[in-house]
């Protein structure tokens, strides 16, 4: 039995309409990874504005035991967004050992009270 070689050039090349579908094919592929490409991101901070900056700083804080921005945590307990303030109470937590009571999942009226013992903690150390 003789056995054929599939090459992919010659099957488009006999393969009617499909010369004109190729250009198209390729055109497309070229547009989909150059829409792939993104600016280069600011480095990590705790003290960005974006959380996909701002989450992965308090990790690392966390990590190298890092409590130069626990200050900066302790003001991201009153941010809006969710996220950043369970990693906020995640991070003091992890660096302190405690709470105070914070919940991230409360309201704001049940979380001011917590805010402002970590802001009076702060306060006796020196580091408002």
């Amino acid at each position: 039995m003789k056995r054929h070689r599939f090459c992919l050039a010659t099957w488009a090349a006999r393969t009617p309409g499909v010369r004109a579908v190729l250009p198209c094919a390729a055109a497309c592929l070229a547009v989909t990874m150059l829409a792939g490409c993104s600016p280069p991101r600011d480095p990590i901070s705790v003290k960005s504005n974006d959380p996909t900056l701002k989450i992965p700083a308090i990790k690392q804080d966390v990590r190298e035991r890092n409590t130069s921005d626990v200050p900066q945590m302790v003001k991201d307990l009153e941010s809006d967004d969710p996220a950043v303030r369970f990693y906020s109470i995640e991070g003091l937590r992890r660096l302190t050992g405690d709470t105070f009571g914070y919940h991230y999942y409360d309201d704001e009226a049940e979380r001011r009270p917590a805010v402002m013992r970590w802001q009076e903690w702060l306060k006796k150390r020196g580091r408002s």
